[in-house]
């Protein structure tokens, strides 16, 4: 896919967080309006491992929670299932995410909750969410897990990308302090859980949890930009850091915290069924 410089993004849709001040914005969103497409902890390759996981096919009614600025939302319709809707709490990156999905038919962007979709009950065979649950509280992430189920047909599955803390038996100080560095960094609640919490957390809420998967939280280190956002997107990132000094030292802030707890910072893929 093209990448689009900061410019060209500025000019196509508002992006999420354009109206906040540069040290109060979101992590994501400041990544966002730097040129980043890929906001995901696992970065492309973990998408895709649970795309397949996931196993989408053509019969799918697939949902995504917070699609972002629409990066997963392309591949899974590379699947070509029955119909996408993507629930976007950021009306900015809906309209962003509708727009550049504009050419595809039964696809749809609403703006709306995770943990109050709108959608009616046993409706999409498939659901999805990456690196938006680590951002809401325990509560708030029982009540998301909670409407999945609910608009899951039985049988239904639902996939997640998120961030994760290592090993299971982390002491309870460090995971406390990381959580801590990590949310003075992004400017985001983010609370991380261990693979056992993150399973824990499906399995309380009805589902069967099939399949999990851990990889490097490498978001930032520079082969992994490659990676992700080809060589085009790295340059075009690299270039607006360069060029404004405030946006870097708090994007340098974020590396430094991802690299000083990498040997207990992951990113997880798990996928769960609706029994049924």
């Amino acid at each position: 896919h093209s990448t689009m410089n900061v410019e060209e993004i500025a000019n196509t849709a508002p992006t999420p967080g354009a109206n906040l001040d540069l040290d109060k914005m979101p992590g994501h969103w400041l990544l966002a309006r730097l040129g980043k497409r890929v906001l995901r902890p696992g970065g492309v390759e973990a998408t895709r491992a649970l795309l397949s996981g996931l196993n989408i096919t053509a019969q799918d009614d697939v949902i995504e929670l917070a699609p972002g600025l629409g990066s997963s939302a392309r591949m899974i319709l590379d699947y070509a299932p029955a119909s996408y809707v993507g629930i976007e709490r950021d009306a900015a990156a809906a309209n962003f995410t509708r727009r550049h999905l504009a050419d595809r038919d039964r696809v749809s962007v609403a703006v709306g909750s995770a943990a109050d979709t709108g959608l009616a009950g046993n409706s999409a065979s498939v659901a999805l969410g990456e690196a938006m649950l680590t951002m809401n509280t325990p509560a708030q992430k029982a009540r998301i897990v909670a409407e999945v189920f609910r608009v899951l047909k039985p049988g239904g599955r639902y996939g997640i990308h998120e961030l994760c803390l290592t090993p299971d038996n982390i002491d309870k100080g460090t995971a406390a302090e990381i959580t801590q560095a990590l949310q003075a960094a992004i400017r985001v609640g983010a609370l991380p859980l261990s693979a056992a919490e993150w399973a824990q957390a499906l399995s309380d809420a009805g589902f069967a949890v099939s399949a999990a998967s851990l990889s490097p939280m490498h978001l930032l280190k520079p082969r992994r930009v490659i990676q992700d956002e080809g060589l085009r997107g790295a340059l075009t990132l690299a270039k607006n850091l360069i060029a404004n000094p405030p946006a870097r030292r708090r994007v340098l802030g974020m590396r430094s915290v991802f690299n000083r707890y990498r040997q207990h910072l992951s990113a997880i893929t798990l996928v769960a069924r609706k029994p049924g």
